[in-house]
């Protein structure tokens, strides 16, 4: 009887359990037929019109998404190359620094001998040029040489080797002119560093850094600010043959002063700003 009994008990349990399986099923089949796959009947063509088409609207988080799509559905074939790139390209534009290099990579590293190779080199310089602009630089007056300078380094290599694999590229006219700027920004960065040093009575370090500008950065604005410097740690440090030698340099090169103003278009807000010294 007994036996009867738990028979009976586990072929009801089955049943049960059969049942919401059935319906865990159905329940599945359902959830997934509303979420049908958007792109389901997109071909290579439809996703490449309709990602263009929301780049040209300045909607790159959805051309992001559209290219992503579109890799996964057709890693392979004629424009497989090119939508890397231009997943690339969407990842920059919409704010994505590190997808945007990382893309970038991934292209050279697949396509080591595309024709578009050199743009994958110039689009990684592009994105650490203008990595770490926000609403503070577009909208105050900052001095972006006040600021760590790690990603503009990063820019500066990724140029130069972009000149050095491909001197012939469209792409170096553009990239010699943002060196300059970077190398013309890291050379202040080092007087801004040894303005500090200036002022923490670190006189020796002042003169060392002020060195380095003048040997490292020759023919750049920042070499007479780093003269300057160079006077006031040798006066300092009571070294007046070295600080008279130094003004000598400096009314030999520079007798009108600084050919480049520290901030050749400072606004009154400007120098509010740089009196605050809210990034030194």
């Amino acid at each position: 009887m007994r036996l009867i009994l738990l028979k009976s008990l586990f072929i009801g349990w089955l049943a049960f359990s059969l049942t919401g399986c059935e319906s865990l099923k159905n329940f599945s089949f359902s959830k997934d037929a509303e979420t049908e796959d958007e792109y389901k009947d997109w071909n290579v063509e439809k996703f490449r019109q309709e990602a263009q088409t929301a780049v040209d609207a300045g909607n790159y988080e959805k051309a992001v998404k559209i290219y992503e799509a579109l890799e996964a559905r057709y890693p392979f074939g004629e424009t497989s190359a090119q939508t890397q790139l231009d997943v690339a390209y969407a990842y920059y534009k919409s704010g994505d620094a590190d997808a945007a290099v990382a893309a970038a990579d991934r292209f050279i590293k697949i396509n080591p001998r595309n024709s578009s190779v050199d743009y994958a080199y110039y689009l990684k310089g592009l994105v650490n040029y203008n990595r770490g602009f926000g609403f503070v630089d577009r909208f105050l007056p900052t001095d972006s040489s006040q600021r760590d300078i790690s990603t503009a380094k990063e820019a500066y290599e990724n140029f130069s080797e972009l000149i050095k694999r491909f001197p012939n590229s469209k792409y170096v006219a553009d990239a010699k002119q943002r060196m300059t700027a970077l190398r013309n920004n890291m050379a202040m960065h080092e007087v801004h560093i040894a303005r500090f040093y200036i002022k923490r009575q670190a006189y020796v370090a002042a003169v060392n850094r002020a060195s380095e500008v003048i040997e490292k950065y020759q023919r750049t604005p920042a070499v007479p600010y780093a003269l300057e410097v160079l006077k006031e740690a040798y006066t300092k440090l009571d070294m007046p043959d070295q600080a008279a030698n130094v003004e000598r340099i400096y009314q030999l090169n520079y007798p009108d002063g600084p050919p480049v103003p520290e901030h050749s278009e400072a606004t009154f807000s400007h120098r509010v700003w740089d009196f605050i010294g809210l990034e030194k």
